[in-house]
């Protein structure tokens, strides 16, 4: 090859590496572009319900709408809510639905999936078949055999059936999540324990429980959201409005509420859009807390099985 010759060949190479950044930081933009315009969209809703609750009554129903506030009453709207409702009250009894139920779902569907992932007996993946799918049943067709049972056994007007069913395998889906996460732990550490005179339930604690965080988390944080935010339990458990959940109350805010008793009056938009944004702060907080164990715990499970 002559000098010219090479003196092309080494000029494209060094086009080409310099073409090569280019191209990768124009998709890396692209792409980051995309999921900025995605983030925005999805924003907009809560966005317009917090706006929405610094409004006057009047201003939320004008048309055309304003998106901005034209009289700042964030401070007083918010005040309001709890004036206007019970509503600590029944933040407290979220609270209190919440933990237990979550508390339960955790510790009994960890206790399970460890069976699945560790033990062998007869017919154990025809029973993880079974268990997965009541995964594909739709609520409404347990409803009202659910219903049934509850009332039978008194519980109705009660935070028991929130609660008590979550003790009892803690759901199909959380199952699932942490038996995969646990399957993905080498068997090693197990013989090891064991060679050390530890029993199944030692390999348990000890062992499995503190290297599945990730999932953990990841299960905590959905049964949280799932829990806090459940309308159609408490609506059709609960009468008695002293042991109404956060959720359950905010219909209220729409029929309009007085602080002597909870009756059917105006619509109080603006009151209910404020309300909303107060129900949804833990969740948005517990998400931003647990985001690096919550992705983490998505990402590594289900990698074998």
């Amino acid at each position: 090859m002559t000098a010219t010759g090479r003196t092309l060949t080494t000029a494209a190479a060094v086009s080409r590496k310099r073409r090569r950044p280019l191209l990768h930081y124009v998709r890396r933009g692209l792409i980051y572009l995309l999921v900025a315009v995605g983030g925005a969209v999805s924003m907009v809703p809560f966005g317009w319900a917090f706006l929405s609750s610094g409004k006057a009554p009047n201003e939320i129903v004008n048309y055309p709408p304003t998106f901005w506030p034209q009289q700042n009453l964030f401070v007083e709207n918010y005040r309001q809510i709890w004036v206007e409702a019970p509503f600590l009250m029944w933040i407290r009894n979220s609270a209190i639905v919440t933990s237990l139920t979550l508390i339960g779902a955790i510790a009994s569907a960890s206790v399970v999936a460890y069976s699945f992932a560790r033990f062998e007996f007869p017919g154990r993946n025809t029973w993880f078949f079974l268990m997965l799918s009541t995964m594909m049943l739709p609520g409404e067709v347990t409803l009202i055999p659910s219903y049934l049972i509850f009332k039978t056994l008194g519980w109705v007007d009660s935070f028991k059936p929130l609660i008590v069913p979550a003790w009892f395998g803690g759901g199909a889906f959380n199952i699932f999540l942490l038996r995969q996460f646990y399957m993905t732990i080498p068997r090693d550490l197990d013989e090891a324990a064991e060679m050390d005179g530890a029993n199944p339930l030692t390999v348990f604690i000890k062992v499995l429980l503190p290297l599945t965080k990730p999932a953990i988390a990841t299960a905590a944080a959905l049964g949280f959201i799932g829990s806090w935010n459940n309308f159609m339990g408490p609506l059709i458990y609960l009468n008695n409005p002293d042991r109404f959940t956060a959720v359950l109350g905010l219909r209220y805010f729409m029929q309009g509420t007085t602080s002597a008793q909870l009756s059917a009056g105006p619509p109080k938009d603006h009151l209910l859009m404020a309300a909303s944004i107060v129900v949804a702060l833990p969740c948005l907080v517990l998400f931003f807390v647990a985001q690096k164990y919550f992705v983490q715990g998505i990402v590594t499970t289900g990698l074998k099985g």
